[in-house]
């Protein structure tokens, strides 16, 4: 009865001392809300929110037939394995062992069969919670894929859009541009006709067939870029480039009302990435647990039972059975168990440094988007008004050209900085786009696509 006292009490003992899971909080300090913030509720689909029905069944179709997002969702399935595998020596090992064989031995050659079976089990028990430890590691890490697979499903979600509204500004540069080789052809045979009459000096023509091959060299790169954006999608959407079908075209969307950001961290509850980083510390964690735990005593169970004969009638009559447990205690390891105790520990605060760091990166990108949309509005305003202008100052020195009043060089570059505008804007456009899909991106959570559906253990990923 002393045995068994001082033995319940340093398990009691040493079951106090192993580590317990900790709260985990990002090492940085309390944040302040973001700069400003809308009234519109952020959609998990985000991208519905801008009205384009183009758009979603381009996203609708990467997130099913993108390749990289495909493999990250095998990796995800890996890492499930991996947890049924660490599951699994919670449990005891079986092996079944059959043999049978006839000897003869010299001088007369008699003999006879020789015929064994056997059943052996080895169990060890988890008194300290390190086999445990191990499982809740693996479980971590297969959370942390699978929000590595969300974040990815985030990527390709919003390099689809951002590509798609690319290819939409393109091809209205490249519109623009075929309308702008136009008028200057049209200029131009206007300059030949009053150069043939005296009214006007050869260079102006040169000027003008000048800004007529600067349109046309401004056309080849906007078809390149056309196709190159084109190209780019196809590999999104998992589809050969050659074999791309045409999208037809569409204009810009209107933006809806800025959406809420809500606090700063709700974004770590609410963003796949922070949620990996997060799921990686807590693996770390649980590493550090099992290394100190490695340093108890292990006690392992071992039971078999074998049938001998040299009849294989008779063989299953008689058993011998054999029970044996084992209690090994480290003693002296040279050191190793307890560095591998400091391995861990830094590589859990590794994580945690990488986890702040991932926070800081997700707020700094939401005050991004935000300053850059508001900042892009206020260059549109301002583009569009030059615009104005620059019609405006364009239409009189044309008349004032033609009556005689100003050189034509003033009417050239005025004509160019009304083309280079037009351009310009067709680009702000675009860019505030761009920034509004980064503000999405940057504030928006994880949303489901049809893969979610296929596996069981879904619900024990997401807690």
């Amino acid at each position: 009865m002393k045995r068994i006292a001082c033995f319940l009490w340093a398990f009691l003992l040493l079951s106090a001392c192993a580590p317990k899971m900790q709260e985990v909080e990002a090492p940085i300090e309390q944040p302040e809300n973001f700069s400003s913030s809308g009234a519109s509720e952020i959609q998990e689909e985000w991208w519905t929110s801008l009205n384009d029905p183009t758009l979603n069944q381009l996203i609708d179709t990467a997130l099913v037939k993108n390749f990289e997002l495909a493999g990250s969702w095998e990796q995800f399935q890996a890492s499930i394995a991996s947890v049924k595998v660490q599951r699994s020596f919670l449990f005891p090992d079986i092996q079944a062992e059959a043999r049978t064989g006839i000897s003869r031995p010299e001088p007369d050659f008699a003999g006879g069969e020789n015929s064994q079976v056997g059943l052996s089990a080895a169990y060890e028990v988890d008194l300290w919670g390190r086999i445990r430890s191990g499982v809740e590691a693996e479980e971590f890490r297969a959370q942390a894929s699978f929000y590595d697979y969300q974040a990815a499903a985030m990527t390709v979600s919003a390099e689809t859009a951002l590509n798609w509204y690319r290819l939409v500004a393109a091809r209205k540069e490249l519109e623009l541009i075929e309308e702008q080789i136009e008028t200057n052809q049209n200029i131009l045979k206007l300059l030949r006709a009053r150069y043939t009459s005296g009214q006007i000096r050869a260079v102006d023509i040169l000027r003008q067939e000048q800004l007529l091959e600067s349109t046309r060299n401004q056309k080849i790169f906007f078809e390149t870029n056309v196709t190159l954006i084109e190209n780019q999608l196809a590999v999104l959407l998992g589809t050969p480039p050659q074999n791309f079908t045409k999208i037809p075209e569409a204009n810009f969307p209107e933006l809806p009302a800025l959406p809420q950001t809500g606090l700063p961290l709700e974004l770590a509850r609410r963003r796949p990435d922070l949620k990996r980083a997060y799921s990686l510390v807590l693996a770390a964690d649980r590493d550090m647990a099992v290394a100190i735990r490695s340093k108890y005593p292990s006690i392992s169970l071992n039971l078999s039972a074998q049938a001998r004969s040299n009849d294989f009638n008779s063989l299953f009559q008689d058993w011998a059975y054999t029970l044996a447990g084992n209690i090994v205690g480290p003693i002296i390891y040279g050191g190793r168990l307890n560095a591998d105790v400091g391995r861990t520990e830094a590589i859990k605060n590794q994580r945690l440094y990488e986890y702040g760091q991932t926070v800081l990166v997700a707020f700094r990108e939401v005050e991004d988007a935000l300053v850059r949309e508001l900042k892009q509005k206020e260059r549109i305003s301002t583009l569009e008004k030059q615009l104005d202008l620059a019609v405006k100052t364009n239409k009189q020195l044309k008349l004032s050209f033609l009556n005689g009043l100003t050189d034509y060089l003033d009417v050239l570059i005025a004509l160019g900085q009304e083309q280079q505008l037009q351009r310009d804007l067709i680009n702000a456009r675009q860019e505030l786009i761009e920034f509004r899909i980064s503000l999405y991106r940057a504030l928006a959570g994880s949303f489901d696509t049809e893969r979610e559906t296929q596996i069981e253990d879904i619900e024990y990923l997401e807690e």
